[in-house]
């Protein structure tokens, strides 16, 4: 079946590191249905700021996780992830997710290596802006010229019918990626793994530990089902063998960190505590790929106290901040090499503030390794 990529716009072959540029807005019009949309994934306010300039590709976007349905990996037609291009919430009420964009093939042309001297200073930005962003974020979201035809179309369709009570219903990328993405990714289909090392996204050997870490959680998960609790290894806990043990309602912990602190994120044994059975803390999941990052040193870099529900589309107003951490997030090394870079959220109770000088310069897991 022939998708409406395939009909409008250039089909790239994109790999992690080619230099592209976003195209025109004329250009990216063309490719856009009466939703905004191209091939159900919407093209969206905060990127109108980048037309006509160049980035490198961070990752190929030919799959991503479903954080909604928990349905595992789907797979992405013709799209990829830019370096440090992260949506700042300009044209969704505020919203502070700062979810990594998603760029159609369509959106976008290759630039030769040899015009490559003449990127924009965005280009230069290291792969650790992808990563959880820094101070050289992008700006808030510039409206485009009065005399646009693409703006007035994303505005308006990033916003869906009000709630019965009238509060607003937001539209984006996060909210509509099962439409974008309808085809879940069985485990065993070889094909993306594949497809992971020959884009660049994900080394061999990497490669090779999701795979076995993905089968192993889902012997678990069926040894829960089947065999009876004394016969199950570790319990039938997925891989990293997190444990809640929380009784009661979880704790809570003011420690007065800033934007600003460099902190360490506590051993397991400390966040152990903090967690229900659920691995939830007043609402807020820790899992096996945050465990990654215990013992390990960053900055934070901003706080977080709204983001738009990507199932219904609402927007949520936290009691209580969370906490991004700068250069920290999903690695997808226990999820499938998902190439999302969702930024975790941290509670103030999982981190311990630190002096200046009192550690080395921060790193992620794979930095670590990599070392």
């Amino acid at each position: 079946m022939q998708t409406q990529s395939t009909k409008q716009g250039e089909l790239l072959d994109l790999k992690t590191g080619d230099l592209v540029e976003v195209r025109s807005e004329e250009e990216i019009l063309a490719t856009l249905d009466e939703q905004g949309e191209l091939d159900a994934l919407p093209f969206m306010p905060e990127m109108l700021q980048y037309c006509g300039k160049r980035f490198r590709v961070y990752k190929s976007a030919h799959k991503t996780c479903d954080t909604m349905q928990r349905s595992g990996m789907r797979k992405m037609e013709h799209a990829v992830h830019l370096v440090g291009l992260r949506c700042d919430g300009g044209g969704h009420g505020g919203c502070q997710a700062g979810c990594l964009l998603f760029w159609k093939t369509a959106w976008l042309s290759k630039v030769d290596p040899a015009d490559a001297g003449q990127a924009t200073q965005a280009t230069t930005g290291t792969m650790q802006s992808a990563r959880g962003g820094s101070a050289d974020d992008p700006a808030p979201v510039v409206a485009a010229p009065a005399a646009s035809r693409l703006l007035p179309l994303v505005v308006r369709n990033a916003q869906g019918p009000a709630f019965e009570d009238g509060t607003e219903r937001f539209r984006c990328q996060a909210t509509e990626l099962l439409r974008a993405a309808p085809e879940v990714l069985p485990l065993l289909e070889f094909g993306q793994f594949s497809k992971d090392v020959r884009t660049g996204n994900f080394g061999v050997g990497w490669t090779a530990r999701a795979i076995g870490v993905g089968v192993y959680n889902r012997i678990q998960r069926a040894s829960n089902k089947t065999l009876p609790r004394w016969a199950r290894i570790r319990g039938g806990k997925d891989w990293g063998y997190l444990r809640g043990r929380a009784q009661g309602k979880t704790p809570t912990g003011r420690t007065g960190i800033e934007v600003g602190d460099l902190v360490r994120v506590k051993s397991r044994k400390e966040i152990e505590p903090t967690l229900n059975e659920n691995l939830l803390n007043r609402g807020m999941g820790f899992d096996a790929e945050m465990a990654r990052f215990c013992g390990k040193t960053a900055r934070v870099l901003r706080k977080v106290d709204q983001i738009i529900d990507e199932y219904t589309g609402k927007m949520i107003y936290m009691k209580s901040p969370c906490l991004v951490l700068e250069n920290v997030v999903c690695e997808g090394a226990f999820n499938a090499n998902c190439p999302r870079a969702i930024t975790p959220y941290w509670r103030e109770i999982w981190l311990e503030k630190l002096e200046d000088g009192a550690e080395g310069r921060p790193q992620t897991p794979a930095q670590s390794a990599a070392n």
